[in-house]
């Protein structure tokens, strides 16, 4: 039996940043006939064009898959259709890649929360995130899929090493990147905390106190929204920034 998701305002955004020439980030929020509702970030990799094209692509998949189904009967159902939904994606990005010479070695990361009834069904490839906004804090619902995140988890590497790295936007995996694909899905309570879904633009270029200060302000979602990328900027806006955000209305 279908599942009607705790009641909530979203809304989702990107921005190039300072120094790129493209913006190769996505960003999208939306909600079905159900009440679920579907927020996502992809971040390209490949380069001007390849790395677009890529995340583009991976969006408009998902989007449209999403709009198409009413909702789901369970939560078994739901996450057989994202099994099904990003081995598609992958394989489409996979085959374009190797069929298009201009979009050779191209691929994109994706994060991407679904909310169902009481639950919130993550799913992670590469290194955007979602967080949870707690009362004091950010808790990442996911884990970087980098060399550095991998040396550091580990024990190889100190934590200090991992956030100054140079080697730390080597990702293990990406949406595409390979003909099959790599992923886990995360399952965790709805607790009406916030979710925040973000590219690596934004978390590199702006603290995780900067980031939480800014979400817990009584601003409108967009105001909340348009405040992160601002920070990201006037913090050097070194990459492309995208952000999909979700609030409950009634967060008693």
């Amino acid at each position: 039996m279908a599942k009607q998701t705790i009641k909530g305002q979203f809304g989702a955004k990107t921005d190039i940043g300072k120094i790129r020439v493209s913006n190769e980030d996505q960003a999208f929020a939306l909600i079905n006939a159900s009440g679920n509702v579907l927020l996502g970030v992809c971040d390209g990799m490949g380069g001007h064009n390849k790395g677009d094209y890529a995340s583009r692509l991976a969006m408009e998949i998902i989007t449209e898959e999403f709009r198409e189904r009413s909702g789901f009967r369970s939560s078994f159902s739901l996450r057989m259709w994202i099994n099904r939904l990003v081995k598609k994606v992958n394989s489409r990005i996979y085959k374009e890649a190797y069929s298009n010479t201009a979009y050779k070695d191209m691929g994109t990361t994706l994060v991407m929360a679904i909310l169902y009834g009481e639950l919130i069904f993550v799913v992670n490839i590469g290194d955007s995130r979602a967080y949870q906004v707690r009362f004091n804090d950010l808790k990442k619902m996911t884990e970087d899929q980098t060399y550095v995140d991998y040396l550091y988890r580990t024990g190889k590497i100190s934590e200090q090493e991992a956030q100054t790295s140079d080697q730390r936007h080597i990702l293990m995996n990406a949406l595409g990147a390979f003909p099959s694909a790599s992923f886990q899905i995360k399952v965790y309570q709805n607790l009406k905390n916030p979710i925040l879904l973000c590219s690596d633009g934004l978390y590199n270029n702006a603290t995780e106190a900067e980031i939480h200060s800014a979400l817990r302000t009584n601003e409108r979602i967009e105001q909340k929204i348009d405040t992160l990328l601002a920070i990201g900027n006037s913090n050097g806006g070194s990459d492309n920034m995208a952000v999909a955000y979700w609030e409950a209305i009634d967060n008693d």
